[in-house]
């Protein structure tokens, strides 16, 4: 299974177990573990991998423990605190972790609730814990771009000096993407004024100021639409190509050939819809290889389909309307159309999915 639908598949079972979580104990079985173990690839059951409750004593501090420690040739190379599921994770939480960050030999430290995972280390001040993470990782929103870096810290790929020459560039990266997150949500005045005394001739007053606020914000949020919607462009204008096998034969017509490439022009797939493949791709993998989880896009719906085969159609997402629907399928390949109000909605239909790859197997 690649990295990333390891990823996803616990992201799936976050969602769907998480209101039931009650306790941190409860947390760490539910989801730190499987992280540790089928994320990272560590064998928890090991305790010369995995060490659960390492006792850490610092002073006069006798017999404290750290939830788990990850071993590598008897030293300690990462340290995790776990809290229960929906907690926040804040300095006062990290407390035990820096405290023993600097009496052991760990580079990496993480602090998670089983959702969202914080990754320190010792970037201002050697042996200890810096106060901001390197890199910060929510399953229920991944970043892609924190994915190459993730599996750095795998057991496979455990590069502690690798990690620590990236931990400097990713800690300013995910710090000014925040800040940029926030001035498009909210632009401060020195922000505002950047752009004001870029394109406005006039005395910046007070009022011109706030015309701006509200020109700075719309601007900005039509600049990010635009670079979505090129990217989208982008990423599908070649599966938008018609291949030659695909081309209608001579006898058909030239007039037939340019009207079947028209109709593929028409069809832009969304993230919305792209997201909806990952989350079945995701739940139907218990029962069947994720490889032959294929999507195929049409002008009337998305279609989800075992080995790339219109005769074994697991089900369609029909998103092109205010009103989604996903298509089920039963066993005479009968579709039967469910509303459904948001992605997240797909989890619910998790038991009929599975059920109509067992159709086909």
């Amino acid at each position: 299974m690649e990295f990333f639908e390891k990823l996803a598949s616990l992201a799936a079972k976050v969602r769907l177990q998480s209101a039931a979580i009650q306790t941190e104990e409860a947390t760490k079985n539910a989801f730190v573990m499987p992280f540790i173990n089928t994320v990272l690839g560590y064998d928890v059951f090991d305790p010369q991998e995995v060490t659960p409750e390492f006792v850490c004593d610092v002073g006069t501090k006798k017999g404290e423990k750290i939830d788990y420690a990850i071993m590598k040739d008897g030293e300690v190379q990462i340290l995790i605190e776990c809290k229960k599921i929906g907690e926040s994770l804040n300095l006062n939480h990290a407390s035990q972790l820096f405290r023993y960050f600097h009496v052991t030999s760990a580079r990496i430290s993480i602090l998670t609730n089983g959702q969202v995972y914080k990754f320190f280390t010792d970037l201002d001040a050697p042996n200890k814990m810096d106060e901001k993470p390197f890199l910060e990782l929510d399953l229920l929103d991944i970043d892609e771009y924190s994915v190459p870096e993730l599996t750095k810290l795998t057991k496979s790929a455990f590069d502690v000096d690798s990690i620590i020459n990236a931990a400097g560039e990713l800690k300013y990266v995910s710090q000014i993407k925040k800040v940029i997150a926030s001035q498009v949500s909210k632009p401060d005045d020195d922000f505002v004024k950047v752009f004001a005394s870029r394109v406005y001739d006039g005395v910046i007053t007070q009022k011109v100021r706030e015309q701006f606020y509200e020109l700075t914000r719309k601007a900005l949020a039509q600049f990010l639409n635009d670079q979505i919607n090129d990217r989208l462009k982008s990423a599908m204008s070649g599966a938008l190509q018609p291949t030659v096998s695909s081309l209608p034969v001579a006898t058909e017509g030239v007039s037939s050939t340019v009207d079947d490439v028209d109709s593929e022009a028409k069809v832009l797939t969304t993230l919305e819809e792209l997201e909806g493949y990952h989350i079945v791709r995701a739940m139907v993998r218990s029962v069947v290889d994720a490889k032959r989880i294929v999507q195929r896009d049409t002008q009337s719906y998305f279609g989800i389909l075992l080995d790339d085969n219109n005769r074994k159609p697991i089900c369609r997402l029909h998103f092109n309307r205010s009103q989604k629907y996903i298509g089920i399928f039963d066993e005479e390949k009968n579709e039967t159309r469910h509303p459904i109000n948001s992605v997240d909605d797909i989890y619910e239909y998790s038991d009929r999915l599975k059920k109509t790859v067992g159709y086909y197997m």
